[in-house]
């Protein structure tokens, strides 16, 4: 790498590392032009990982999945299966963002591979975290709640704190869809007290958005938006577009199941209206069902029955089998007139 670029891009770094994705990613592409001008292949490779990773980071999978795509080609060209492996895991995790959860595990295995020839072990925790969560995405728990045990297991081995805390969110998140919601408040609370020690701030924001639902699912309805407060305040910061829109549609579930059907909406169409720019399915279905509920709740009921057929279809269509049992399940009480408002995990 050449002075200048070497410059801009340790710079760019140090942001992301403190979450500040949107200065992170001007540098970046400031260093990305001078290495481009001195042809310096290796220089680009770094920028290109580094600026799809930092797009993923903010929500933005779209753009992220563009540098992924250019991560594989400088890669192939450099013949760096480093690299290589790094390029296929974020561009697994993106699709997976996107809802196509079947790419991403036939990526994430791809490059599991890879790591296992390379004898990388971070990389192989790594992936093996990274194919959990798509697991969860599917809506298969109990093969999410397996590989994250075992990410956990290989990073603790490795003594990576970061990797051990991510881990935690993961299980946290799998076990509340488990309906385990002990597990998740314990995952979450010792996620949250090693992102504290890291510094990290993403981390800090995932684990209070966690422990929010928690308290959310056990009825404490005031801890939970306590929570949710401290998350958003977080993800506003950082510019996570996506993590904040979740983060919304809990604190909308929220204000549903204490009755303040006005609050309810707002969040839930401020969360939908996210979900439509960085184009998450997932996240698009979970509004579709709130305001389909609010609507029932106020008298609206063909419009709510429209919402929860509608969110059906959509489930089906990307094989989500969580969120399908969630709109088979609004739809039933829908049908016999009782049962709604739902607290969906």
């Amino acid at each position: 790498m050449k002075n200048s670029g070497i410059k801009y891009f340790e710079k760019a770094e140090a942001y992301r590392k403190s979450a500040e994705y949107g200065k992170a990613i001007a540098l970046y592409h400031k260093a990305l032009a001078y290495f481009n001008k001195h042809s310096d292949i290796e220089g680009v490779l770094d920028c290109t990982i580094s600026l799809a990773d930092t797009y993923r980071a903010k929500g933005d999978f779209v753009e992220a999945r563009r540098y992924y795509e250019e991560a594989l080609e400088v890669s192939g060209a450099l013949d760096d299966i480093t690299a290589e492996a790094d390029a296929l895991v974020g561009l697994g995790l993106s699709l997976r963002a996107l809802g196509d959860w079947q790419a991403a595990l036939a990526l994430i295995g791809k490059a599991e591979k890879l790591y296992k020839t390379l004898h990388d072990k971070k990389g192989e925790a790594f992936s093996t975290w990274a194919r959990g969560g798509t697991y969860r995405i599917k809506g298969d728990i109990k093969k999410a709640l397996n590989d994250l045990q075992a990410a956990l297991k290989k990073f603790k081995a490795l003594k990576d704190q970061s990797g051990i805390a991510y881990s935690y969110c993961g299980l946290g998140g799998s076990s509340r869809i488990a309906e385990r919601f002990k597990d998740s408040e314990k995952y979450y609370s010792l996620a949250n007290q090693l992102f504290n020690k890291l510094k990290d701030r993403f981390g800090l924001a995932y684990s209070y958005c966690g422990l929010g639902n928690v308290h959310r699912m056990e009825g404490d309805y005031k801890n939970a938006l306590r929570y949710f407060k401290q998350a958003e305040v977080l993800y506003k910061k950082i510019g996570d577009r996506v993590s904040y829109a979740y983060t919304l549609w809990s604190v909308g579930t929220t204000y549903k199941m204490l009755g303040d059907k006005e609050k309810a909406l707002k969040s839930f169409q401020a969360a939908a209206e996210f979900f439509r720019q960085t184009k998450d399915p997932r996240g698009r279905i979970y509004c579709i069902l709130g305001i389909g509920e609010i609507d029932y709740l106020s008298g609206r009921k063909v419009k709510a029955n429209k919402a929860f057929t509608n969110a059906l279809k959509l489930a089906g269509k990307y094989r989500f089998n969580v969120e399908h049992g969630y709109a088979k399940r609004l739809l039933t009480a829908y049908e016999k007139g009782t049962g709604l408002p739902v607290n969906l995990p």
